[in-house]
């Protein structure tokens, strides 16, 4: 396997739930890694036992994960990884930082902003732009206001807080 294969291994699905099989340190004994994970990883074998026990999860289930896809999978997780790669240290954190308010949501705001996105990709391409367009001229309050307004909200009774940077 190459080192990119390896890396997206790594990188793919961090929060899994780990392998019935544990060292006793809590982290994923290397013999306890399936063989063809293991192959996957083998550039990893020799300093296996000194990662914490979080990043060898993470490692044998992003390999089990690696190996369950099908090659269109693969080439989509690989171009994703890329962009990912191209990225800056400050837009990765930025990323990770609406990552973990997404997870903050409770499942029902999850979805409707799935959903919400999903009507948006719909839209033809001209009508996205103008949307995009009219968002970033509006101000941090008329953000808010137009976030109360699709979800409902009495009029003044929306969130205060700083609108997030987009």
């Amino acid at each position: 396997m190459n080192r990119l294969a390896s890396l997206l291994a790594a990188w793919l699905l961090l929060a899994l739930p780990a392998p019935a099989q544990e060292a006793a340190t809590g982290g994923v004994a290397w013999d306890a890694v399936d063989p063809a994970a293991q192959q996957l990883l083998e550039g990893h074998k020799e300093g296996w036992s000194t990662l914490p026990p979080e990043r060898q999860h993470a490692m044998a289930d992003g390999a089990a994960r690696w190996l369950s896809m099908n090659e269109a999978d693969r080439t989509l997780a690989r171009e994703r990884f890329q962009r990912w790669r191209e990225l800056s240290p400050e837009e990765r954190e930025r990323l990770r930082q609406r990552w973990q308010k997404f997870r903050d949501l409770t499942p029902e705001q999850q979805e409707a902003l799935r959903e919400a996105f999903r009507r948006y990709k719909s839209l033809p391409a001209a009508q996205r732009d103008r949307l995009r367009e009219r968002w970033e001229q509006m101000s941090p309050e008329e953000r808010r206001r137009a976030i109360s307004r699709r979800q409902g909200a009495k009029p003044g009774t929306y969130d205060k807080r700083p609108c997030p940077p987009c």
